[in-house]
């Protein structure tokens, strides 16, 4: 298995449940927090924890051996080169209902959106950007109240549900073009709240980012991380859960007394 983030982790763990794991490929460890020291990636946590070996080579190429004839790729953010594509079969799982929403952030982009359905699709890897024929595919609804949390939650089990079912004979069928729409990485200016935008549209932005990202906002003079939101009677934006800058999580109305 092919994996680096925490929905590749998640996914790794539901699948050695049922499936012997010969191995996790991810990424190398690199420095992560305040003070720049080196941690594993989520995957690699969990496959220590679970006794599946583990390969970080620092250049995914021909020299690297995989002893596996079929990998499983889920979050794992490399690009595969050519000859390795063609040396193994990558069943890629891509939490999205393909064609709509190929690319990095599928689930915050659905959310933003306001997508009320969203699913899980899996592929054969090809050279082109989550455009591999379809192997299996599952749909299921986003709830008005769904963070991106919940829903990648539901994705993770749906994904290694479809993944034992596609191993056991694995066909394909070609991805329609119609339809495709990308799913770009969230940048720093997807982050910040315009109060001037319609309200569902600023929820849907928070919910997207919460609980793993943080929507940034300035209120009452201060710059927060906005983690829950809803659309109050008056039809306005009310926030339900913020977090200064260098503070913990708090109820809005504890932010309120603290700033007054």
């Amino acid at each position: 298995m092919a994996a680096t983030a925490p929905f590749g982790a998640d996914v790794l763990e539901r699948l050695a449940g049922e499936h012997d794991v010969a191995f996790l490929l991810t990424r190398p460890d690199r420095p992560r927090g305040r003070g720049r020291t080196s941690a594993p990636p989520p995957a690699k946590a969990t496959a220590e924890r679970l006794g599946i070996p583990v390969l970080q080579p620092a250049r995914l190429d021909t020299d690297v051996e995989l002893p596996a004839d079929v990998i499983v790729a889920v979050a794992y953010g490399v690009l595969v080169p050519a000859p390795l594509l063609d040396r193994h079969l990558w069943l890629n799982v891509h939490p999205s209902l393909l064609p709509r929403w190929r690319g990095a952030a599928p689930i915050e982009r659905a959310i933003m959106a306001g997508d009320a359905e969203t699913g899980v699709t899996i592929i054969r890897l090809v050279e082109e950007l989550d455009a591999g024929p379809i192997a299996a595919q599952q749909g299921f609804a986003i709830a008005p109240e769904d963070d991106a949390g919940a829903v990648f939650g539901r994705a993770a089990a749906i994904a290694a549900e479809l993944v034992g079912s596609v191993l056991r004979e694995p066909t394909f069928r070609p991805q329609p073009d119609d339809g495709t729409t990308y799913a770009h990485k969230i940048s720093p200016a997807d982050r910040w709240i315009d109060w001037a935008r319609p309200a569902e549209e600023i929820v849907n932005l928070v919910r997207a980012l919460s609980p793993h990202i943080g929507a940034r906002a300035a209120l009452d003079g201060r710059e927060v991380i906005v983690w829950r939101a809803r659309v109050g009677d008056a039809g306005r934006v009310e926030p339900v859960e913020v977090q200064p800058a260098g503070r913990s999580r708090m109820a809005y109305a504890d932010f309120l007394r603290g700033v007054r």
